[in-house]
């Protein structure tokens, strides 16, 4: 490594040095990662630097600016962290983009940095529920936003990405460039490239109206059942998810939680002001920079263990089984509505693709065996009701990114993989092969 610590301006740990641990840390410390060295980037020419040696020495390379979605896929790679790449520009709109403006954001930029800027302009991007997700990978496998009912999958927004290569050549890919890796690099993960930055259109966001309402767990039929009369008509511009909750020795919890591109949504939320006891309702307008406080999920990196499943739709069956016991050991049962502009082909679209499922069901826990099966166990009983596709953002360590795409899309995927980096210089958390 120390020809490589020669050429960068970046910091590099070797196994055993000082500080080693702390560095190659996942989000998920529940995750072991055991790679050779973690490389913390300056700029693009330490990430085209290092995978350069990389590719010299016979090595890989996996991306993680923050960490999340890892997975024991990086085990024997240097662990590149791109964090420090975290400018964020607000650009004028374009033809192409339309009147709204763009956001060029480095590799290492969050969610919270980008909404920040755009806030203040009526503008928002295609964020997810927290603020500290960096936005490079979460666009790279897809994106689900609390937006993308209106405004579709958050990779279909990217207009160019600057990037490294297999061989540790800095590209700039775009539709006109190489239209081949921009689809890929629109949802189908990170084992194509290293992205460095990346440019995407922003949507109109004047007013946003949103937050959470809170029952006690007792209440959970009632909530579900309005939560079913009010996805079955919602409006591209309304999202709305319903959460069991249950923190390790407190009590149980139903939620839901809203999100309205609009100054108010009239009578759209009705049927939840009609069920009686909440114990607190935070709903009302709200900067789309303080988007991440609605779901107030943790900032700093815990241990879980989770499994994600699109349902076909939320009938009886499906309530009975999400309803039938208290959900202990898991910490949370999210359902998500998808439907609207995700259920919608987009010529010249992605990887991402579309989703004809209406709804997500995500399962969450502190990792444990009691956790792993009670997991086991809904997933079992929720399998008439899934598809088997998962979104790529939500796989877990041991899954696999051949469960987040048609077959057609994943044999698209692999064949680029071979023929850009046939000797898989580059590693995905979850690779396609």
């Amino acid at each position: 490594m120390n020809e490589l610590k020669n050429t960068i301006k970046g910091t590099i740990w070797a196994a055993g040095d000082p500080g080693f641990a702390e560095a190659s840390r996942p989000w998920n410390l529940a995750v072991a990662q055991k790679v050779v060295a973690v490389v913390e980037a300056a700029d693009a020419e330490d990430v085209a630097a290092t995978v350069s040696y990389a590719a010299l020495h016979g090595l890989a390379v996996t991306t993680q600016p923050t960490g999340h979605s890892a997975s024991g896929s990086a085990d024997g790679t240097i662990l590149l962290r791109t964090h420090r790449l975290n400018s964020v520009e607000i650009i004028g709109g374009s033809a192409e983009a339309g009147p709204d403006g763009v956001a060029r954001v480095g590799a290492g930029a969050q969610w919270g940095q980008v909404l920040a800027a755009a806030s203040p302009l009526g503008l928002t991007g295609l964020a997810g529920s927290s603020p500290v997700v960096g936005v490079t990978g979460y666009t790279l496998g897809g994106g689900l936003s609390w937006f993308s009912r209106a405004y579709g999958i958050a990779a279909d927004s990217v207009l160019a990405f600057d990037a490294v290569d297999a061989g540790g050549a800095k590209i700039r890919v775009t539709a006109e460039t190489d239209p081949e890796l921009f689809w890929a690099l629109r949802g189908g993960g990170g084992d194509f490239a290293v992205v460095t930055a990346l440019e995407f259109a922003l949507r109109p966001a004047p007013f946003l109206y949103g937050g959470r309402i809170m029952w006690p767990v007792e209440r959970a039929p009632e909530v579900l059942a309005a939560y079913r009369e009010v996805t079955a008509t919602a409006p591209d511009e309304l999202t709305v998810w319903y959460d069991l909750l249950k923190l390790p020795g407190g009590p149980g919890f139903v939620t839901v939680d809203c999100t309205f591109l609009g100054e108010h949504p009239g009578d759209l939320l009705s049927p939840f002001d009609r069920i009686g006891g909440a114990i607190s309702d935070g709903r009302g307008l709200l900067p789309v920079a303080e988007l991440g406080g609605i779901c107030a999920e943790p900032t700093d990196p815990l241990p879980s263990m989770s499994s994600a499943y699109l349902l076909t739709s939320l009938d009886d069956a499906v309530a009975e089984v999400l309803l039938a016991d208290p959900i202990d050991p898991l910490v949370s049962v999210q359902i998500r509505h998808l439907g609207g502009a995700l259920s919608r082909p987009v010529p010249g679209g992605g990887a991402a693709g579309h989703l004809d499922e209406p709804y997500l069901v995500y399962l969450l826990g502190l990792p444990s065996q009691d956790t792993a099966d009670r997991i086991e166990g809904l997933s079992k009983a929720l399998v008439p009701h899934t598809t088997g596709r998962k979104p790529y953002t939500m796989l877990h360590d041991g899954e696999h990114a051949a469960s987040a795409f048609p077959r057609e899309t994943l044999d698209r995927l692999r064949d680029l993989k071979r023929a850009r980096d046939p000797r898989g210089v580059i590693r995905a958390n979850f690779p396609v092969l």
